[in-house]
């Protein structure tokens, strides 16, 4: 393979529990919801104004206060997460090993720049990838394939040269759409939720394992 592309929450980070609590704050308290943990759970991809209307209608908000309200959203996150803020298991020294092997990475993420600049200048790994795509670099969110094709234009490789590694069936769908074999970080998710999903070739826990070293050699 001649590129990795990496989902961010919930793949490069174990963060969803966090993002589920900031939503959940925000929609019950501040916007008088009454949604369960795992209604909001369900509804938690793409970006964040698509999840605010799935959750109370197109009507309900501007666009200005849907960008407002998923600014504030991920504020909170990042306050009750970065005491927490650290890469999975094994993740850093494969992404230092498919460096040395000359395998380009980029990430393909629905999340606003303000989350990706958080995690990587946070945890100093900025330097791996050659290109990045956020929720405002695309016009449809996952499951379409448009960040993943995107995401490969970008570092110049065929789409069937790509390795995508997700955490959420909507991610993994994306990468079908886009030609992608998909590996899962069963960080969110449980396997048999990937059962209608023949591209993915494996499950991990994290990035520690003869898989993941065999992939970069």
């Amino acid at each position: 393979m001649r590129a990795f592309l990496f989902d961010l929450n919930g793949t490069m980070i174990h963060d969803m529990e966090f993002h589920t609590r900031a939503w959940m704050h925000l929609m019950n308290n501040d916007l008088g919801g009454n949604f369960t943990w795992d209604e909001v759970k369900a509804q938690m991809y793409g970006k964040n104004p698509e999840v605010l209307v799935r959750m109370f209608g197109a009507d309900r908000f501007t666009e200005r206060e849907m960008k407002e309200l998923s600014f504030e959203k991920e504020r909170r996150y990042q306050q009750e997460f970065l005491p927490h803020l650290a890469l999975l298991p094994g993740l850093h020294e494969f992404l230092e090993k498919a460096h040395k092997a000359g395998i380009v990475m980029g990430i393909g993420s629905a999340a606003i720049p303000f989350n990706i600049d958080f995690v990587l200048d946070n945890l100093n790994i900025r330097h791996y990838f050659k290109a990045i795509v956020s929720a405002d670099d695309v016009t449809i969110s996952k499951p379409h394939p448009e960040t993943y094709l995107s995401l490969a234009k970008l570092l110049e490789v065929e789409p069937s040269d790509c390795v995508v590694f997700e955490d959420v069936p909507k991610g993994a769908e994306a990468a079908l759409n886009a030609g992608m074999q998909a590996v899962i970080l069963t960080t969110t998710h449980q396997k048999h939720e990937f059962d209608e999903l023949p591209n993915v070739i494996h499950f991990a826990d994290d990035f520690t394992g003869e898989f993941f070293d065999e992939l970069v050699t």
